[in-house]
């Protein structure tokens, strides 16, 4: 490896943590309580207080498909340009691409699965075809301005497919790269990662494309969430992926859990020294607000563990 690729891995590892929150997109999607947009707006306040710099709202998918993102042309519209926070979308195809631009959406997720199965469930779309197509939306959005970030879903495995090969996920983050990204986002949609695979996978794109930034969306389907997070981290990624409460899941993979929880997240890394810019506290109350209209407890923990310390200090 070049010195001047070294130096670019070591200037990652230098670079301050970046959670993204994903609850207003990746967490609301399976829920089948329909959100109003004054609560989207209120929940994105709340996370926007906490110190949250980067936020996906929605995605640009078929309303019938996915009726919770319906509004998330207005609610970008709605929420305008935010100081200190990034708002972010989902887009999946040439029609989303058209809505992203027509409500100035800033920054943007375009993502494909690298497992075939789970992409003609997800997309509609064989894999290689899939692929295809998004390079060269990238390349149109990174024409018109976009921030983009490339995404690869079924990175670690799949529940349909099984193992999925780190040559499969390389060639198609190296078709990404030449299109004109800057962030790949390594996904674990069906929590089938450990500490190990995600060293391992993290390592192979690291080397190949130092001057990319590498993010991880992780789903605690198995548990190891935040393991398989904190192996991240002693990678070198610096941008991950969490869901406040832990909400989240794939409609198209069978059993799929929810995201990492934003309270749980921060409560790791802040507890071993690593600054995250979010104040737990006001997370918390972000849980509360979700939990109270969805009418039950949500995965997270911290939430649990910060309303009984307080009660015994109140005793």
């Amino acid at each position: 490896m070049s010195q001047d690729s070294v130096a670019k891995q070591d200037k990652q590892k230098q670079a301050p943590l970046l959670l993204e929150d994903e609850a207003l997109r990746d967490g609301l999607q399976i829920e089948s309580q329909i959100f109003t947009i004054n609560q989207k707006i209120e929940f994105f306040n709340m996370l926007k207080k906490a110190g949250v710099k980067r936020i996906q709202v929605g995605s640009f998918v078929h309303p019938k498909i996915v009726p919770q993102m319906a509004d998330s042309d207005e609610l970008i519209k709605v929420l305008g340009s935010q100081a200190d926070t990034v708002i972010s979308a989902l887009i999946l195809n040439s029609k989303g691409l058209e809505r992203a631009m027509a409500c100035a959406v800033p920054h943007v997720s375009m993502s494909v699965s690298i497992s075939d199965t789970h992409s003609r469930k997800n997309a509609r779309r064989p894999a290689t075809e899939a692929l295809i197509s998004m390079v060269e939306l990238i390349k149109s959005a990174r024409s018109q301005g976009l921030e983009v970030r490339a995404g690869l879903q079924s990175a670690f495995g799949c529940v349909y497919e099984g193992t999925i090969s780190e040559s499969a996920v390389l060639a198609a983050a190296e078709k990404m790269t030449l299109a004109g990204v800057n962030e790949i986002n390594l996904a674990d949609s069906s929590g089938m990662a450990n500490p190990y695979s995600i060293k391992s996978l993290v390592k192979q794109v690291t080397q190949e494309f130092p001057e990319v930034r590498i993010s991880l969306h992780l789903h605690d389907t198995r548990g190891l969430g935040l393991a398989n997070m904190f192996s991240g981290y002693e990678a070198g990624v610096r941008v991950f992926d969490v869901c406040t409460g832990g909400l989240g899941g794939c409609p198209f993979i069978k059993g799929a859990a929810g995201n990492v929880p934003t309270e749980d997240a921060v409560n790791m890394f802040e507890s071993m020294g690593i600054d995250t810019g979010i104040e737990p506290n006001t997370i918390i109350e972000a849980v509360a607000f979700l939990e109270k209209i969805l009418n039950r407890h949500l995965p997270g923990r911290m939430k649990r563990v910060l309303s009984f310390e307080q009660s015994c200090d109140t005793q």
